[in-house]
């Protein structure tokens, strides 16, 4: 099997799929509170200011396509199929983001909210799985830190875009003779709705399912494992990864609710803020695929073990600087602490599956992941109350606990790989 930097073109050929979609799905992260603040949506708000049903309509796509992971991964186990949920899932989402452009009340957004978040349920399992499908033990961690790269550079370019794309409105078109306009809102989200097309377009025209046997009917039980039933650990050890994703996801998440507060303590503008907000991403972009690749020569657990390390320090300080350019390097720290921690997991969890559950066994993180960057900015806004440092002591102590998971209930499985032997390395072909 041909790679290209140790990297399957069909991988590739995913990550930018889900680049594009990832930039605008990441439009609605800004677009959407702006809009609820609009005059275009009115009615009745379910009893909730302004600010809280903006923050219940960004957290229910966590809410709704975290739980529901564990279901379409095992579904696209048991058909021996990825590619058929992730086409469903993103032609689902486009819909969605159009129809936003039709939305005028909140219970609209409500509704659009949780359709998007059942497309994210069948897109997220299944495209990690057919990243793991499609990688090697020997190459596995390099193909998933390459397919997140990809992931966070769309995650990361669409807000900077969303606000001078609304700002900009309205447009007015001429098309055969006849003028037409739009406002800036409805122009973001017909872009949202586009990305997600082109993502389906590249996802139809590039990638074909890996020749993967479908799991028997009641081979498996259909339920997380817990506790560890075949080794010498209390937990199981897709469980305690899925554990140390969690407490990683709501570390790095506590700082989102907090930009008027951060702002006001650091005496800085919200361009600042948005930078701070940001340099997570940064790092992430900048090292997850050489991370990944260098787990495939130097094991996985070293790196998961180094980031959640990492991750107590990085997270405790945002709760006690006071500087602004510290803040930056404090959340720069901590994404190469993300960075270390959750591409190897999923390439550890990927080597630790059945050939058959990957769809299953990779949910686990993927969802905890979900959860807890849904869970993340709850919980620091109701934290901050006892003190702006009591969110990020929390976060440490998260991080503290993972540290002593990952070391006492998981284990190496790697075959390690001579980094200088080339194995399926640049350019090498298997």
């Amino acid at each position: 099997m041909k790679t290209i930097f140790g990297v399957r073109p069909q991988v590739l050929a995913l990550a930018l799929a889900r680049m594009a979609e990832s930039i605008g799905n990441s439009f609605l992260i800004v677009v959407l509170p702006l809009f609820i603040a609009s005059d275009f949506v009115t009615g009745s708000s379910f009893g909730l200011t302004e600010v809280a049903i903006t923050g219940v309509v960004l957290s229910l796509f966590g809410f709704v396509n975290s739980p529901l992971q564990p279901f379409t991964g095992r579904l696209s186990d048991r058909v021996g199929r990825r590619k058929i949920f992730v086409l469903v899932g993103l032609a689902v989402l486009a819909v969605a983001s159009f129809g936003y452009s039709l939305a005028s009340t909140y219970w609209h957004l409500v509704g659009l909210r949780v359709v998007q978040g059942l497309a994210g349920a069948l897109i997220i399992p299944t495209t990690v799985a057919l990243v793991n499908d499609l990688a090697t033990d020997e190459n596995r961690g390099g193909n998933m830190g390459t397919y997140n790269t990809f992931r966070l550079v769309g995650f990361g370019v669409g807000p900077v875009a969303a606000g001078g794309v609304v700002a900009a409105g309205p447009y007015s078109l001429s098309i055969g003779g006849l003028a037409l306009s739009m406002s800036g809102f409805d122009a973001a989200f017909y872009f949202a709705a586009s990305t997600a097309l082109v993502s389906l377009l590249l996802v139809w025209f590039t990638i074909r399912d890996p020749d993967i046997e479908p799991t028997p009917e009641g081979t498996s039980s259909g339920s997380i494992r817990v506790f560890d039933r075949e080794g010498d650990r209390l937990l199981d050890p897709i469980f305690t990864l899925g554990i140390v994703a969690f407490f990683m996801a709501v570390g790095i998440a506590l700082f989102a609710t907090l930009g008027d507060i951060v702002n006001q303590r650091l005496d800085q503008g919200p361009q600042m803020f948005g930078l701070q907000f940001a340099a997570f991403i940064f790092a992430q972009v900048l090292l997850q695929a050489p991370i990944g690749r260098a787990t495939d020569f130097y094991g996985r657990k070293p790196f998961i073990v180094a980031g959640t390390v990492l991750l107590v320090p990085t997270t405790l300080a945002q709760g006690f600087i006071m500087d602004s350019w510290l803040m930056f390097g404090a959340r720069f720290a901590q994404g190469i602490a993300g960075a270390m921690v959750f591409a190897p997991g999923l390439a550890l969890a990927g080597d630790l599956a059945p050939a058959d559950e990957s769809g299953a066994t990779l949910s686990v993180l993927t969802m905890a992941f979900g959860f807890g960057v849904a869970f993340g900015p709850l919980l620091s806004g109701f934290l901050v109350g006892f003190g702006f440092h009591v969110p990020f002591v929390f976060g440490a102590v998260l991080a503290t606990i993972g540290v002593v998971l990952v070391q006492t209930q998981v284990d190496e499985v790697l075959s390690l790989s001579d980094p200088d032997a080339g194995g399926s390395g640049v350019g090498a072909g298997e």
